[in-house]
């Protein structure tokens, strides 16, 4: 089985139960923003994904983290995804599921990047403009990412839009070291 079937099983088994449960809309946005803590935090990334610490453990870890800030079903099927050995996979399975979970809806998902978290009026206005763009309906999935300092990465597919004040720093860079 392949990397990409193995992701989208998990993301396909993980719908069902959210489904099941009347619970999609919010598994998959707490997936996803779970997802998003992963991939920045190396010391959690490598607890939940070191072969030597016990699965007990791992699923303590999960539980001392989310606690009651998640629905049990998140954290179920967070411990269902780590109990496999697939934590690594965390990130990509939740990636499918918001995916997915769209597509039902006949929408798309646009990540949106920005330094600060965005009011609601802001991501209304966001999710106009790329949907105009893309000429598709979006649903907007938002990461609050100081990194960029200022600005907004938007990712609708394979299509990136980066007003980021760090991407203008690196286009300022090239420019002065060129001449």
């Amino acid at each position: 089985m392949t990397a990409d079937a193995r992701i989208d099983g998990y993301a396909a088994a993980i719908l069902e139960f959210a489904k099941a449960e009347d619970e999609l809309a919010r598994v998959g946005d707490e997936l996803f923003r779970i997802a998003r803590s992963f991939e920045s935090s190396n010391e959690l990334r490598d607890a939940l994904t070191d072969r030597r610490v016990p699965v007990e453990r791992k699923q303590g870890i999960v539980a001392d983290i989310l606690g009651d800030k998640v629905c049990p079903l998140t954290i179920n099927m967070i411990n269902f995804v780590v109990s496999a050995g697939r934590a690594g996979d965390l990130p990509a399975i939740a990636d499918r599921l918001a995916e997915r979970a769209a597509a039902a809806r006949d929408k798309v998902i646009a990540e949106v990047r920005s330094a600060t978290k965005l009011d609601a009026a802001t991501e209304a206005r966001l999710a106009t403009a790329l949907g105009r763009a893309t000429g598709r309906d979006v649903e907007l999935k938002t990461v609050v990412d100081p990194s960029i300092i200022g600005g907004i990465i938007a990712r609708v597919g394979d299509v990136v839009i980066d007003g980021s004040v760090t991407s203008r720093f690196q286009e300022l860079r090239e420019t002065l070291n060129r001449r």
